[in-house]
């Protein structure tokens, strides 16, 4: 095992795994992996253990050792903890810059197990499509519930939606909402989630490597705008289904426990976001807009008697990291690492 990726000229894919205390899962994840690269013998996989501290490099190092996965797995100890989008850049930096580079790289979460057959059809519709640059898949639960959906750009009007909840304003206002449900058909849309993301080789050429400014959480939604703005298209492809368990390492979007209160770094992100892609103006009406409207819920939510679904202390939170008080982050670290 070595601590950078060098892609055969043989190779077309890279996966990259990001593992930050999940190691059993990552095993789990590489397992399902295996029928995948049997049948694709270009594919590699790097797997970059983000400083996790614990027995992680130890618990992999033997899994990739034991299973015999060493001519396709190659795991990458960092030794900071810089966040989603480090973990994803330390692995594709080397490979872009190999004498070989992959034409795809396919960003998979450590909490996910691939279905069968689940890579060719994003292969396939990459190729098929030269204008699309983004393509991931549709996701399920362990049980097999299916949860398809991917997401549009937020902006004021999403705000708006999302803190009202109202039913004739969501109905009003449903081609800017967030979330945004699928069908069985590929589609395009604004932007997927980073658990099965694959990317073009040409996307990073065009506009550079994954926004390192963001810890957690926007990052992807960063990067598919900028691939956007430089005229790749972002497609669903819901023939590849992944199981995605959310949370794992963060416990923020687990969906079968009470909600626990968002941390600090999930209000720096969505702040760098708006900032960064609308400007501080732009973002302190959408974090305006948003209170004001969350304060509404609150109060209908209490009169009809609700249930209580809301982080503790979001609205204090979101207050105190609104950039209406803060300017976000310096402009020197706006741009792409």
């Amino acid at each position: 095992m070595t601590d950078a990726v060098q892609p055969s000229s043989a190779s077309s894919v890279l996966i990259v795994i990001v593992n930050y205390r999940t190691a059993q899962l990552v095993v789990n994840c590489l397992r399902s992996l295996k029928p995948e690269v049997s049948g694709h013998p270009g594919v590699r996989v790097a797997v970059v253990d983000n400083a996790s501290g614990d027995d992680s490099l130890q618990v992999i190092g033997d899994a990739i050792t034991q299973e015999q996965w060493g001519d396709w797995v190659t795991l990458m100890p960092s030794q900071t903890n810089g966040g989603y989008a480090y973990g994803n850049n330390y692995a594709v930096r080397p490979a872009l810059q190999s004498e070989a580079p992959p034409d795809y790289y396919w960003l998979l979460n450590p909490d996910t197990i691939v279905r069968s057959g689940a890579l060719q059809p994003l292969l396939s519709f990459m190729q098929a499509h030269p204008q699309v640059g983004i393509c991931g898949s549709s996701f399920e639960e362990a049980d097999g519930e299916p949860w398809k959906m991917t997401f549009r750009f937020p902006s004021i009007l999403s705000e708006l939606e999302g803190g009202l909840r109202l039913g004739i304003i969501t109905k009003l206002l449903s081609r800017w909402s967030v979330v945004r449900w699928m069908t069985d058909e590929p589609a395009a849309t604004d932007w997927l989630p980073g658990a099965s993301m694959m990317i073009r080789r040409a996307v990073f050429e065009t506009i550079g490597l994954m926004d390192e400014g963001y810890f957690l959480y926007f990052e992807e939604t960063d990067f598919c705008l900028q691939a956007r703005r430089a005229g790749w298209e972002c497609w669903y492809v819901p023939e590849s289904r992944v199981m995605h368990i959310a949370g794992q390492s963060t416990g923020v979007t687990v969906r079968t426990e009470k909600p626990k209160r968002l941390p600090q770094y999930w209000f720096d992100s969505r702040r760098r976001y708006f900032v960064k892609n609308h400007g501080r103006f732009y973002a302190a009406i959408a974090d305006a807009i948003w209170m004001v409207a969350f304060l509404l819920w609150r109060g209908r939510r209490v009169i009809q008697r609700k249930p209580d679904t809301d982080p503790p202390q979001l609205l204090q939170d979101f207050f105190a990291n609104s950039a209406i008080f803060k300017a976000g982050v310096p402009e020197q670290s706006l741009s792409s690492s």
